[in-house]
């Protein structure tokens, strides 16, 4: 799984609290801890007013660079805030995000061209997020059509089918692993990622829908997510799943992972 770590996000309440307040130790530790934990990525997203995002942005993306080596997440809804934060990485990291909204992919792609970067990529467009998979499909085909245009290898590209609440959708899972194996079909080298946490949203004990989520998403294919790599929970969900499906020959990283401590009960001192 590739795992792009959640955590610094200005839309979470004790991580807004910490950039409001210029916790440096706070943001460190939390970077630190989801490098630790194997984020691939680690998102940095400032949530905060738009006549502050660059500021902030530009201050996370110091420090988390300055405290771990993991490749960053640039996440932001403003394509020219993104592209004013590429130059500020030390290494290619991934774009979170495009879509299938009007300028979006034009703004993007071409910026990526010739780079190792990847990118995020939602499917919604100017119509909203559609519920039907093979309108799913349908905007992941023109964002990938785009993307291999700018010369950009289907392999760069994560698409996400942006999963819709279960607390005002019964079928939100349903929809969602239906548009990834619509996608993954037509597109067998493509990335399917999502924000795990969407899916719980109004829901008590959310953790369990998000930990169901994840082992039923990855049977239909998903193969990345945007997640809190700190979660115990979380974690255990993910190796336990991968070897279940065949994807941890002999399961060696799920036995390395427990014998690292990073899965079962918490070690005695």
């Amino acid at each position: 799984m590739i795992i792009i770590g959640e955590k610094i996000n200005g839309f979470i309440p004790r991580t807004l609290q910490a950039i409001e307040a210029k916790d440096e130790k706070y943001i460190r530790e939390i970077a630190k801890a989801q490098a630790d934990y194997g984020a691939t990525y680690i998102d940095v997203c400032a949530g905060t007013a738009p006549e502050i995002e660059r500021e902030t942005l530009k201050w996370l993306i110091g420090l988390v660079q300055d405290t771990v080596d993991t490749p960053l997440s640039l996440d932001s809804s403003d394509v020219n805030v993104i592209l004013e934060m590429i130059p500020l990485a030390k290494k290619p990291g991934i774009i979170n995000s495009i879509s299938g909204e009007e300028g979006k992919c034009e703004a993007i792609l071409p910026a990526l061209k010739g780079t190792d970067w990847n990118v995020v990529a939602l499917t919604c467009d100017q119509n909203g997020i559609p519920t039907d998979p093979a309108v799913k499909l349908q905007i992941a085909t023109n964002i990938i059509e785009q993307a291999k245009a700018n010369d950009i290898s289907v392999d760069r590209l994560y698409i996400d089918p942006l999963v819709t609440t279960l607390a005002t959708t019964a079928d939100s899972l349903i929809n969602f692993n239906a548009a990834v194996r619509l996608i993954k079909e037509k597109y067998p080298d493509v990335h399917i990622t999502s924000g795990l946490s969407n899916i719980s949203f109004g829901m008590p004990f959310r953790k369990a829908i998000n930990m169901q989520f994840l082992a039923l998403a990855m049977s239909a294919g998903m193969d990345s997510a945007i997640m809190d790599p700190t979660s115990a929970d979380m974690r255990m969900t993910m190796y336990a799943t991968d070897a279940l499906l065949g994807n941890d020959e002999y399961c060696m990283r799920y036995l390395k992972a427990f014998r690292d401590g990073v899965i079962g009960p918490p070690k005695k001192a």
